[in-house]
């Protein structure tokens, strides 16, 4: 047995770190990002910290596939919780996608293993690499996803989101002054796909940018970025932003001219938003309420909803999702839209639109829960309001399905049918 006063091999605290890590997600549920703080206690670098999350997210990502070549050195199948198949996932994904010295990979996981299957792991990563082993072009879906999607979206969507998850992922910008696009294109040597965006390398300091200190932009993908743009100048009318942390749209409505009253329902988020705010010298009131609860004071001229969604758009930044979203997570989270939908159209004005949207891709939490609101039609969303990538469904609203730097989303902008009564 390994001795508890002896410090870990260099290199061992991280795959421990990144066992847990993937132990919460897969075993536990929980949200990769909200458990990285915990997997990591005790490691005080931050480069080791970065590690330990690259290691479990690109597990996530090739998951199926690694599990495949697991599978194909293995005479008896491991169950898919055993510690021996987690470490091979760990050790594999290191060495075919982090650039691990395969010696390096295998060494730092074998220690974790004392009183377990150490030989049977050494033994499987060692066939796999003297035969070669690779991945495949692209990672698979997992079946059920796959599935899921397909019924839904198509062939040609599954494997444009087998392509999202692997895509160097550009860094979109929303500017507070859409009028300075070309400067700041020239400032940050990027592009923009439409007035207010800028799009630049991934690979870079967020904070030490040219603009940031100042808050002449923030990040934020641009497919999150339509939902606010789809309400227009405010010119001094007032506006809800439900759900509003981390504060992306509720800037983009400030910046607009509206008299936005942001609503939280978690008070770190909403200091979050206060802080965001603060760096880009924008005004908003921000209230630290339960949506489901709370009642404005007032009607108001617009109101932005982007609900408590499955998540399942941006997958291709958190992998995580793909492995906690169950069918019956999907069916919950859309009950909880339609009443919050139903609930928040009452605060509208006569005349006042309210945006609908979720970053998921899910039909149930989009095209679903405007099929069943009532008493909303929908005011349909124009080509031109849109960026040249993004065309808008027939039906009027706008389906955002993903592709490299693009996260899925569904927004849809309703206005108060009137022939109810």
């Amino acid at each position: 047995m390994p001795d508890p006063a002896m410090p870990d091999p260099i290199g061992v605290p991280v795959r421990r770190a990144a066992l847990k890590l993937l132990d919460a997600v897969l075993r536990r549920g929980q949200v990769l990002e909200t458990a990285l703080h915990g997997a990591t206690q005790g490691l005080a670098n931050p480069a080791d910290r970065a590690l330990t999350h690259a290691i479990a997210a690109e597990v996530l990502r090739w998951l199926p596939d690694l599990d495949a070549l697991v599978d194909s050195a293995c005479q008896r199948p491991l169950p898919d919780d055993a510690k021996a198949r987690m470490a091979l996932r760990s050790a594999l994904a290191q060495a075919l996608r982090l650039g691990t010295p395969p010696h390096a990979a295998i060494a730092t996981m074998l220690p974790l293993l004392e009183g377990g299957p150490k030989r049977l792991v050494h033994g499987v990563f060692g066939t796999l690499m003297r035969g070669g082993a690779a991945l495949p072009e692209l990672p698979a879906l997992t079946a059920d996803v796959s599935s899921r999607w397909g019924a839904h979206w198509g062939g040609a969507m599954v494997e444009a989101a087998r392509a999202a998850l692997i895509a160097p992922r550009g860094l979109d910008l929303t500017l507070r002054d859409a009028a300075e696009t070309d400067h700041w294109c020239a400032m940050l040597g990027g592009s923009s796909l439409i007035p207010g965006h800028v799009r630049v390398s991934g690979d870079v300091s967020v904070p030490e940018l040219p603009g940031y200190a100042e808050g002449a932009w923030w990040v934020q993908n641009i497919a999150a970025s339509m939902p606010a743009r789809l309400l227009g100048q405010g010119e001094g009318r007032t506006v809800l932003d439900l759900c509003a942390a981390p504060g992306g749209k509720t800037m983009q409505l400030a910046a607009a001219g509206w008299r936005v009253t942001a609503v939280e329902l978690s008070a770190a988020r909403a200091r979050r938003l206060h802080e965001n705010l603060a760096r880009a010298g924008l005004d908003a009131e921000i209230t630290v309420a339960d949506v489901m609860h709370w009642v404005p004071p007032a009607p108001v001229d617009a109101i932005l909803l982007d609900a408590p969604c499955t998540s399942t758009g941006i997958f291709a930044r958190h992998p995580d999702v793909l492995y906690r979203v169950r069918v019956q997570d999907i069916a919950a989270m859309a009950a909880v839209q339609a009443a919050m939908l139903a609930r928040a159209s009452a605060w509208l004005k006569p005349g006042g639109v309210l945006v609908y949207a979720t970053c998921s891709l899910e039909p149930e939490e989009g095209e679903g829960v405007i099929a069943d609101a009532r008493a909303l039609t929908i005011d349909p969303i124009r080509a031109d309001a849109c960026p040249a990538i993004l065309t808008p469904a027939p039906q009027g609203h706008l389906r955002i399905l993903p592709a490299p730097g693009l996260d899925g989303f569904f927004v849809a902008r309703l206005t108060q049918n009137m022939t109810i009564v």
